[in-house]
């Protein structure tokens, strides 16, 4: 009997608990009674078994005189009446609550079974795993034959058998896992997939397939999973199904092979080695998985396996009882030199060779390992030494689980936890069990890290980055959490989405094992930026918009700095981010090794834009290409800025050559628009002046455009030529609204600039167009001081060179003009007054309007300028930074200001020019992240945020005071 057999067992800790329980169930059961007072040392076993048990002691207490039975039994034959009992839970006339709890019944004298047999020494741990499987597995079956009998009493279902209705019944289930592999854990979820053959299953006219299985699938979990007076069966998962996250709980065999076969991944191919059909329709089950062997087993020697699998497994060991061997709190089938790597260096290897030799096709760890022998893939002392590692480990796996019936595999984390738990397991102390652990710990990492000795780091220091299957691991989202994302759980969904190949970039198998690697590195890339959630959502939208990842996943894995680059463009700067994210093939361009090295000329891009809209078939055509065209250059300055390869002082000459270059071709067009229906004015001439920061080239990622059109033709012409006649003024107006409509509109790429023509003559209450000598009447007469201060920076970027020259003549002899100086001193103090009042001038981060900055350092230029023009001609000139040297070299500038100057305009440009593209409101220190602050004191040229601030008080400081004394001059 099955009490003479217990060879050993747990030791007392709490001894008057021990007594207690013990005696209790003595006083409950005369039958238990006697059996312990003739065997002494079983008094003894039970104690321990009682004490450091819960589980187990609840058990027997529940029914003292069946334990007294089961210890009383031949073991095997208990397991077999246990088993037959289970197996006949269901039945045609059977209700579902009898077959429910017969099949919790069964459960619990499996458990008692199973534990006082592992602790006793009386099975080996292949026994009680194997024992547990096929208490599983019958319980399954009856849960299964109970449904399908219950639906063809209500006349949905026609078994073939009505004996055995599962037999033809279309309904597969696979055990996966452990219990695929026959090798169940003491405690465990039971992990499944559960398919079906529409084309087979016996169903009853007008009864849809896939509700009638979803909804059966549903009901057989719930019979087994249900915790009820009786207890349950099992835990149950199907998160190992096909994507997960948009399957139903039952999935047509068509769907799931389609599925396999074009998206599945190596994780899914590993774990499809151990997938076993243990209820259902066997045969069709056994059919499914022939169909994937060509999935599963590769023909060629597939080492790509051994790298992903071994990234997915790094990224499990990233946090505490993982990251290094252990023992309070290590994870024994997790950590290093655990359960899981046991079970990876089979798999992987079996994955590699297994197409070219049938004979590695097997499920069971042990019986994996010796076939590696066979094939010489592995030396029998590793195999030795792994098997005994294997069982050793699983055994303390149990005992962790019998404890409270908790699917644990983690240590205590306390030595006090400890030395109770080896006492539990038949040590004499901590130290004692821990150099066991600690022996099998090392024998098993230094076989895995053999097997994987070239696989590059892949680990995040910051926690636990698990994103296999469906589960939302705990770990994961508080290392996410760490990293500053603040949605984790969007976060691991998306992850999960790339992997499951929802997006036609991902669908590649290289491409996702490409992905495993980089996980780690790519989300700390991420998590420094501004905005990690939003940089890690710009990405998703950059992979659902690439046609294919392999090519951009090899890049990212093979430069590092690139992967930031990205993610600094993702994160960092919102502006750029949206626009890779909507157009993902402008990153094809940073791939170029001349990306890099030069700025494209405007000869270059102009030729560039004309090969674009030369394809163009219509005028909307034309404002879509150009748009793709310069929306694409925009996001091109900007990632040379982001990447220090432009300094941020030419990133404004950048943009205005680009703006320069979309409003010639825009107004062209347009012109030809009007030229086709309205014809042309005789004798007339049009010029586009730029204002404003576009006029002195130092336009940012957001700068409007301020514009002004000016024109002229000959006296006595009253309207154009074309077959619908405009007068003149007409025409040029509706020739400014064309163009600024082709800059502006909304196409279906997008708008390209915002327009401001507030500068032109009587601002919003001026015509549109404005014709010369309109312009130069009221620049003389009527216009204000900062209209003419406005006009220091305008630049003629449109036009006939005759009238090109026109204009900019016109523009000298009004900014010549001699002017009051102590007038304009006062006027341009008012304005800077007035602007401070309206805007405010308190924060230092608007770099603008701050005191001390840019307008303070313009406003005084555009001063000097007015004042000395008349004397000085030479002294115009619309580029603030020329402006100032200029200045200084006709002695209207000390040396002292100008440097102050000169070095306070270069840093708010190149900050300015950073914040510009990073950011669309205001800048706050307090909440920026670590990536933008260093982004800032780098283009200042500084070396960390902490000197950028101390040195741009000083510099606004120190304009604040030249502005003062130059202007009041």
């Amino acid at each position: 009997m099955l009490a003479d057999l217990l060879k050993q067992g747990p030791r007392v800790v709490d001894a008057d608990q021990a007594e207690r329980r013990l005696g209790d169930m003595l006083a409950a059961s005369s039958r238990l009674s006697k059996l312990v007072n003739k065997r002494p040392p079983l008094a003894d076993f039970l104690k321990g078994v009682f004490d450091g048990s819960s589980y187990l002691w609840s058990l027997a207490e529940r029914d003292p005189d069946r334990f007294a039975t089961l210890l009383g039994a031949d073991a095997d034959e208990m397991a077999t009446s246990i088993l037959a009992s289970m197996a006949a839970a269901a039945g045609p006339d059977t209700d579902r609550n009898a077959a429910m709890a017969q099949l919790r019944q069964g459960k619990r004298d499996a458990a008692l079974l199973a534990g006082i047999c592992d602790l006793g020494g009386v099975w080996p741990g292949r026994r009680v795993t194997a024992f547990l499987t096929d208490m599983f597995d019958a319980a399954i079956s009856a849960a299964i034959r109970q449904l399908l009998w219950e639906a063809t009493a209500r006349g949905q279902f026609h078994p073939q058998d009505p004996a055995d209705p599962e037999r033809g019944s279309g309904l597969i289930i696979w055990g996966m896992g452990k219990l695929g592999a026959r090798e169940i854990n003491y405690s465990s979820d039971i992990d499944l997939i559960v398919f079906y053959d529409p084309a087979i299953a016996p169903l009853a006219d007008g009864v849809e397939p896939g509700p009638f299985f979803t909804r059966l699938t549903q009901h057989f979990v719930r019979m087994l999973q249900d915790r009820t007076a009786d207890g349950y069966v099992a835990r149950t998962d199907l998160r190992l199904r096909p994507d997960p996250g948009s399957t139903s709980v039952a999935i047509p065999v068509e769907q799931a092979l389609v599925y396999y076969e074009t998206v599945g991944q190596n994780w899914e191919r590993a774990a499809l080695i151990k997938a076993r059909c243990c209820a259902g329709d066997i045969a069709a089950g056994e059919a499914v998985y022939a169909e994937l062997a060509p999935f599963i087993w590769r023909k060629y020697l597939d080492y790509a396996a051994i790298s992903d699998i071994h990234a997915m497994k790094r990224q499990i060991h990233a946090h505490r009882g993982h990251g290094a061997i252990a023992i309070e709190g290590h994870n024994v089938k997790l950590g290093r030199g655990g359960i899981r790597e046991i079970e990876f260096f089979a798999q992987t290897q079996q994955l590699v060779a297994g197409g070219r030799n049938p004979e590695l096709r097997i499920k069971d760890t042990e019986s994996a390992l010796g076939a590696l022998v066979e094939a010489k893939w592995i030396s029998p002392e590793a195999r030795d030494e792994l098997v005994e590692a294997y069982w050793f480990l699983r055994g303390i796996e149990h005992r962790l689980q019998m404890i409270a019936d908790e699917q644990t595999h983690v240590l205590p984390d306390s030595r006090e936890g400890m030395e109770r738990f080896a006492r539990f397991c038949g040590y004499s102390s901590r130290d004692e069990l821990a150099a066991a652990l600690m022996q099998r710990f090392e024998r098993v990492e230094e076989h895995y890290a053999h097997l994987f000795e070239d696989a590059p780091t892949l680990s995040s220091t910051a926690g636990n980055l698990v994103f296999a299957g469906e589960d939302d691991d705990p770990e994961t989202l508080a290392t996410l959490s760490r990293m500053r994302f603040e949605d984790p759980v969007r976060v691991l969904q998306l992850v999960r989405g790339w992997h499951h190949g929802r997006y036609q970039s991902m669908k590649s198998a290289r491409a996702r094992e490409l992905l495993t690697e980089l996980m780690p590195a790519l989300l700390q890339a991420f998590a420094e930026t501004y905005r990690p959630d939003a940089a890690l959502i710009a990405f998703d939208h950059v992979l659902g918009r690439m046609p294919a990842g392999v090519q951009f996943m090899a890049l990212l894995r093979s430069n590092p700095s690139l992967l930031g680059l990205i993610a600094d463009v993702l994160g960092t700067a919102p502006r750029l981010g949206e626009a890779v994210a909507r157009r993902p093939h402008v990153l094809d361009a940073v791939i170029e090794p001349s990306f890099f090295a030069s700025v494209p000329t405007l000869e270059e891009q102009s030729s560039r834009l004309s090969v674009a809209l030369n394809e163009a078939e219509s005028y909307e055509d034309v404002l879509n290409r150009a748009r793709i065209f310069g929306q694409e250059q925009m996001v091109l300055i900007g990632v040379r800025v982001l990447s220090g390869t432009l300094p941020p002082e030419q990133a404004g000459a950048a943009f205005s050559r680009l703006a320069d270059l979309m409003i010639q071709t825009l107004t062209k067009a347009a012109e030809s628009e009007i030229v086709t229906v309205h014809g042309r004015v005789p004798g007339g001439e049009a010029a586009i002046l730029a204002m404003g920061r576009l006029g002195s080239c130092e336009m940012t990622a957001s700068s409007d455009l301020d514009l002004i059109l000016l024109y002229d033709h000959d006296n006595d012409v009253q309207g154009s030529d074309g077959r619908r006649e405009l007068s003149p003024t007409q025409y040029f107006s509706r020739l400014i609204q064309r163009s600024v409509s082709a800059l502006t509109a909304q196409t279906a790429e997008g708008a390209l600039y915002e327009v401001d023509m507030r500068l032109r003559p009587s601002g919003r209450a001026g015509p549109l167009a404005t014709r010369i000598t309109a312009f130069e009447r009221y620049q003389a007469e009527e216009a204000w001081t900062w209209e003419h201060m406005a006009l220091t920076r305008a630049r003629v970027v449109t036009g006939s060179e005759a009238f090109r020259a026109h204009v900019e003549t016109a523009i000298r002899e009004i900014l010549c003009r001699k002017r009051d100086p102590r007038k304009i001193a006062r006027d341009v103090t008012e304005m800077r007054t007035m602007i401070a009042q309206e805007k405010g001038d308190a924060d230092p981060w608007d770099l603008k309007l701050a005191k001390g900055g840019l307008l303070d350092i313009e406003f005084l230029i555009q001063y000097l300028q007015l004042v000395h023009a008349n004397a000085r001609p030479e002294i115009l000139t619309t580029s603030t930074g020329a402006a100032l040297d200029v200045l200084k070299s006709h002695d209207l500038l000390s040396v002292g200001d100008w440097e102050v100057l000169k070095s306070a305009h270069r840093r708010y440009h190149a900050l300015m020019q950073v914040l510009r593209l990073c950011l669309k409101g205001r800048f706050d220190p307090g909440t920026a992240g670590e990536g933008l602050l260093r982004l800032l004191a780098r283009s200042a040229g500084l070396p960390d945020f902490a000197a950028l601030q101390a040195e741009l008080r000083d510099d606004q400081v120190a304009v604040r005071k030249i502005f003062k004394r130059v202007v009041s001059a």
